[in-house]
């Protein structure tokens, strides 16, 4: 029998071509389409004008005919065409990779000038400045000024990340306005409350999820177990709906950091970047924090943010198992905070009140010890399926596995509270 397989969600970064940075724009960048569409048009009309003006100049009346205008127009119109379609196809530019484009055709111009000026040095010197001759050195000194051109821009985009050995104080990194930027790991997606915190604008800083965490929740949906099935498929949602978000600033940026552990790239990526990393992973947030890196966990942020309660305040919870102590019931509060209720184990399934007898702060959360004051009886159907849900025996009751043979374990005194109805 074979086992269905559970389709995972489609993201859309991973549609995209690699060793690209999918950025969702901003929400100040979405509603200025028109500003750019005037800017494009302001561009083409100075091409048509400039090209039509600066021949009109250089030509008779007879000369510059309608024909010739016309020849202008679609000329210049055509070659506006050809760069607003490169444009549009690099709608995510990089501003590293612009100023390396830029630095890399200044140094191959100023090189190319050097060589033409030696190549001019050398053709006056054997007297080949004219006839075809001159014309092969034109052609010669053009070639080497794009070849040169070209070499330029390839090895400075190759290594833009190690110029600070070449100039000193120099270095190709994006500087973000305002707070750091705040990286997300894959617990914080599967998680899920990163969504309402950006919502509510208590994070005013862009998010940023690494492609490797988004392999990483693709990892988890390609799993056998159903659980990190659900996990890798609740994380991958995540980041798709809030990248339809207007409300959230969301990048996905890939990153060159193959070979190493996630966590490991999460830190030298948020130290190369001078980001923050939001995790609920407790031991992440160590090595971040001995690493110098702020980190933002969840789990405190909700912690801190829960109602104060007292010594002698009544909480009211229904009890839902039995306690590992005899007597004790187990509940929950509405925000997941855990109440063990003095004498509860005979009303599993109500509702009770109790009074606050103390407060225990661990790593995972609070864990409320309360006495019980009264009980409000349960529903039938709640009162049943607690009922078949409890174990067979109470805590502590079960004869050990490996007791040596001939020896019988000793049975409690108190009388059992196994359920009666499962025999």
């Amino acid at each position: 029998m074979t086992k269905p397989t559970e389709s995972s969600p489609k993201v859309e970064p991973f549609t995209r071509a690699p060793n690209r940075r999918i950025f969702a724009a901003p929400a100040r960048l979405r509603g200025s389409p028109f500003l750019l569409l005037a800017v494009r048009l302001i561009f083409v009309g100075l091409l048509v004008v400039v090209t039509t003006v600066t021949v009109a100049s250089s030509r008779s009346v007879e000369e510059f005919g309608p024909p010739t205008v016309i020849g202008l127009i679609i000329a210049a119109v055509g070659l506006g065409m050809v760069v607003l379609l490169l444009d549009l196809l690099t709608p995510n530019k990089r501003l590293t990779s612009v100023a390396g484009v830029y630095l890399g055709v200044c140094l191959g111009l100023v090189a190319a000038i050097a060589f033409g000026s030696l190549i001019d040095t050398i053709a006056r010197a054997w007297e080949l400045s004219g006839g075809p001759a001159g014309l092969y050195l034109n052609l010669t000194k053009i070639l080497i000024g794009i070849v040169i051109c070209y070499l330029s821009v390839s090895i400075v985009l190759t290594t833009k990340d190690d110029f600070r050995l070449v100039i000193p104080y120099v270095e190709f990194n994006k500087q973000a306005s305002g707070l750091a930027p705040i990286l997300l790991d894959s617990s914080t997606l599967i998680d899920g409350r990163i969504e309402a915190l950006a919502q509510s604008h208590i994070l005013d800083a862009p998010l940023v999820v690494p492609k490797f965490v988004l392999e990483e929740l693709q990892t988890l949906c390609d799993s056998d177990d159903r659980h990190k099935r659900a996990r890798g498929r609740r994380g991958l949602d995540l980041v798709a709906h809030m990248q339809e978000n207007p409300r959230i600033e969301l990048t996905v940026e890939q990153v060159d950091l193959a070979g190493k552990g996630v966590d490991r790239m999460l830190v030298e990526l948020a130290l190369r970047e001078h980001m923050r990393i939001a995790t609920n992973d407790t031991g992440l947030q160590r090595v971040a924090a001995i690493s110098g890196i702020t980190t933002i966990n969840i789990n405190e942020i909700a912690a801190a943010l829960r109602p104060p309660l007292f010594l002698g305040e009544t909480v009211a919870v229904e009890i839902t198992r039995l306690g590992e102590q005899e007597g004790q019931g187990i509940g929950h509060l509405p925000d997941g905070t855990m109440v063990v209720i003095d004498g509860g184990s005979e009303k599993i399934g109500a509702a009770v009140t109790g009074t606050v007898s103390n407060i225990l702060q661990t790593a995972g959360g609070r864990i409320i010890f309360a006495r019980i004051d009264g009980a409000i009886p349960g529903s039938a159907e709640s009162m049943a399926a607690h009922a078949v849900s409890q174990p067979r025996e109470p805590p502590g009751t079960k004869a050990p596995t490996n007791a040596p043979d001939g020896e019988t374990h000793r049975r409690p005194t108190h009388p059992s509270i196994r359920n009666p109805r499962r025999g």
